[in-house]
Order: structure tokens, then sequence, then C-alpha cells
């Protein structure tokens, strides 16, 4: 039987402590990276697209291994069962669904106004590496950000609002009630969701800012692709869910470059 403590999670102490795995990681990958690459300054490594997607691959498996290891301590459960990871309720819908928004979002895409570049195009240019960009960005990136938004971030806000909505009693004896009634809940009210998934979906969106040079509609547009993810998360009950959504949807984009570009052999005509 769970304790009040433990159906309470993951909530934001949770969020903010994978959080700081997360950096723990980054500094450790950067270190890494600059001990291989000899003589790489801090500066030049930080600026060179190859060795930050290295980085970023390393910091994510760090984090993920930490998370694995670190977060049953505080919840007396696997990590898979804390995020509620249910691999089980993914479907092959949802793959298609996740092209559907994807191709759905590029169109969108046409008649936002942006700059003649934006800084996440400059990674395509370099043939080198983009079969790894690719398998980075179908499914390395989603697993590790629908982990973080949808599976720390979404319910962690949602406790938060909860607990911030918790009657108050004409007495002591009421509201303490009502506080262990929230306290053994595992469920959230629906101004909790919406309130969770805005404020979510926000700082999803705004996180890739510099990706999109700031462009609002670009950013506007994004948001609400996180919201989709956030319903998603929530109607079935499974980060994993999500992810391969957040998967497919990332993989319209190297479906529309590989045909464009002619199998990726003409990225100059990007």
């Amino acid at each position: 039987m769970q304790t009040g403590s433990e159906s309470r999670i993951p909530n934001l102490l949770h969020f903010f402590s994978f959080l700081a795995l997360t950096v723990a990681a980054f500094v450790l990958s950067e270190v890494a990276v600059l001990v291989l690459a000899h003589g790489v300054s801090v500066e030049a490594s930080l600026k060179d697209q190859r060795l930050q997607l290295f980085v970023n691959v390393l910091t994510y498996v760090l984090a993920l291994a930490a998370a694995y290891f670190v977060m049953p301590l505080f919840w007396n459960r696997s990590l898979s069962e804390g995020l509620q990871w249910s691999f089980t309720k993914v479907s092959p819908l949802l793959g298609l669904g996740g092209l559907v928004l994807g191709f759905a979002a590029q169109g969108v895409t046409v008649f936002i106004p942006h700059p003649k570049e934006l800084p996440i195009e400059e990674i395509f240019h370099n043939p080198a590496i983009i079969w790894f960009l690719l398998l980075f960005a179908v499914v390395i990136g989603p697993l590790f950000e629908e982990i973080v938004f949808r599976g720390f971030l979404l319910p962690g806000i949602a406790i938060a609002v909860d607990w911030l909505r918790i009657p108050r009693g004409a007495t002591d004896m009421e509201s303490l009630e009502n506080l262990r009634e929230w306290r053994e809940s595992t469920g959230y009210s629906t101004v909790a969701l919406i309130v969770s998934s805005l404020i979510t979906s926000a700082v999803f969106a705004a996180i890739h800012g510099p990706q999109l040079g700031y462009t609002v509609p670009a950013l506007a547009l994004l948001m609400c692709v996180s919201l989709v993810l956030c319903f998603v998360r929530l109607r079935t009950g499974s980060v994993a869910a999500s992810t391969v959504v957040h998967g497919c949807y990332n993989l319209s984009v190297f479906l529309t470059l590989f045909v464009s570009t002619g199998g990726f052999r003409h990225l100059d005509k990007i």
C-alpha cells in the first residue's frame, strides 16, 4: 500500500533533484570532451556543434542512469513505475499521430515569419553527423525531454497546484484532514492539469528559444505541440506514449529533409 508521501510523486522536489543530476552530468560530459579533444578550449568546445551533440548525448545518458538508481531511493518503486512509463499503452496510431502532427506543424511554419536561417539549421548542413543527429532527434532527445517535462515537471506542477488549492478548514483539525486527503490522493484536479500543462509547455517552448531564434510565432507553435504531448501523456497515463509521438514528430522533419536533399546528399539545398 502507498503511503501519502509515496503517492505524491514525482513532485517538484524530485524534478529539481533530477535537474541537479542533469547539471552534474553536463559538467562531467564537458570535462570528458575537453580531455578527449586534446587541447580544445572551453569556448571552442561550446561553439563546436559536433562536440556539443556528443556532450548532449552523454549528458542525457548519465543523467538518466543516475536517476535510475537515485529516484527509487525516494519513491520505493522503480523509475519507470514512478514516472508511469507504461510502454504497454503505446500503439502504432500514436506514431502515425506524431507524423501527422509534425507535417502539419511544418505546413504552418511556412506561413510564420522567421529569420532567413534559424540557429538550429546550422547543424543540418553537416553531412558527417546528419545520421547521428537523426538518431538523437528521433530517439535520445524525445526520450530525455519527455521524462523531464511530461514525466517529472507535468505531475510535479499539478501536485503543487492542488496543494495550493487545499481547502483551509474552519479548525486546525479540518485543515489537517484536508491535507491528509491530498497526501493520500493519487489523482489531480482538472484545474491543476490545465495549469500544469500550460506552464510545462511554456517552459518547453522557452528552452528551445535559442534554436528558433526566439521567433515568437515559432515558439507559440511549439507550445501548442507541447500541449498535445501533455494531452497524450495524461490521456494514456503513459510517458512512453508521449515519447513515441514526440519522436515521430521529429522524424517528420527528417523525412522532409531526406526527400528534399536527395537522401541527405545535397544538404546545401537547405
